[in-house]
């Protein structure tokens, strides 16, 4: 029975502010750790019974759809990054070392890992960390990774080793200047968007490169749905001269969710059309959110995930109330 408790009742072990909005929840859950394959993500939820009180508000979260970034299986302990949107995402920092909290997973299909091929990963904001053991995984089965990390500001970026460490190469993309200083010899450093910053690395503005974007096979993207959208329309577009026809491009679609329990609830249902002839189909993105660049219907994951928007907003507007009434949050 003890051991069972140890393996199945997940502790928090650590809570570690990443940026001014990303928060890094570390977990011991030794079960829940033992299983995770990169790309797959977890279900993270406090206990209402257990959940702060301010006035007649209880503070529990709704089921949070957070990814593993990193585990450790030998110590139990898996890693989950949170942005922190409004509601109950803020709620994650109150979180503290010992508190019970519920943790469902992994779901989700893992990432398909090639072998001895070349392969981009793009990554934007918190999707940077959903690369971390991606880029880890696929270097280990011999491919050749080119990393470009995207940031709107330069105080976005944290755990620059487990990037360094997840590519051969890196390009440091940030739309604010001066942009990054790469610590490493051949890393490069680019401001401005990651899609400009994909076409000056292909063109040669930034330096020699040793992995050249037209040696690519595949191209991993992940990050809000705006950026996801445009670099798979950039591979039609400005990019096209510098890519190798017939590389695969693949994103990983944050559609809303609830249950997380593959095709049960059907809120994370994502629209694909068919390139080539047109036709159209629906899928559950909690079963597989990897999906081709070039069948996903972006308008329509736009449309899904502003669908609950004044409800969130509503939601976000009393806990922030609440936080500053007990002086949780300053400002």
């Amino acid at each position: 029975m003890r051991r069972l408790n140890a393996d199945l009742r997940p502790l928090v072990h650590s809570v570690t502010r990443l940026t001014p909005t990303i928060v890094e929840v570390v977990v011991k859950a030794p079960a829940a750790a033992r299983r995770f394959e990169p790309g797959q993500f977890y279900r993270l939820q406090n206990f209402e019974t257990l959940a702060q009180r301010i006035g007649r508000t209880t503070l529990a979260m709704e089921g949070l759809a957070l990814t593993g970034a990193w585990v450790d299986k030998d110590a139990g302990l898996l890693s989950l990054i949170v942005l922190e949107m409004g509601g109950s995402s803020d709620l994650c920092a109150l979180l503290k070392p010992g508190d019970p909290v519920v943790v469902m997973g992994p779901t989700g299909a893992p990432t398909e890992l090639p072998e001895g091929e070349t392969v981009a990963l793009v990554g934007g904001g918190l999707g940077n960390a959903v690369l971390f053991s991606i880029g880890q995984a696929c270097r280990a089965r011999g491919n050749r990774i080119v990393y470009f990390a995207g940031y709107k500001r330069m105080e976005d970026r944290y755990k620059t080793e487990q990037i360094e460490a997840a590519a051969d190469r890196v390009v440091w993309c940030c739309d604010e200047a001066p942009g990054f200083t790469p610590t490493r010899p051949g890393d490069l450093s680019f401001v401005g968007n990651i899609v400009e910053a994909m076409r000056a690395y292909a063109a040669g503005e930034l330096g020699p490169a040793d992995i050249p974007l037209e040696t690519v096979d595949r191209i991993v993207a992940i990050g809000s749905d705006r950026m996801m959208a445009a670099v798979g329309a950039a591979r039609h577009g400005v990019l096209k001269p510098y890519l190798k026809p017939g590389h695969a491009a693949i994103g990983s679609i944050n559609s809303p969710m609830q249950c997380m329990m593959k095709e049960i609830c059907a809120q994370c249902l994502q629209r694909h059309t068919d390139p080539a002839t047109g036709e159209e189909k629906v899928v559950f993105s909690c079963f597989n959110q990897d999906q081709s660049l070039d069948r996903v219907d972006f308008a329509n994951l736009n449309q899904r995930l502003r669908q609950n928007a004044v409800q969130e907003k509503l939601t976000a507007q009393w806990i922030d109330r609440g936080l500053r009434l007990t002086g949780q949050r300053k400002g």
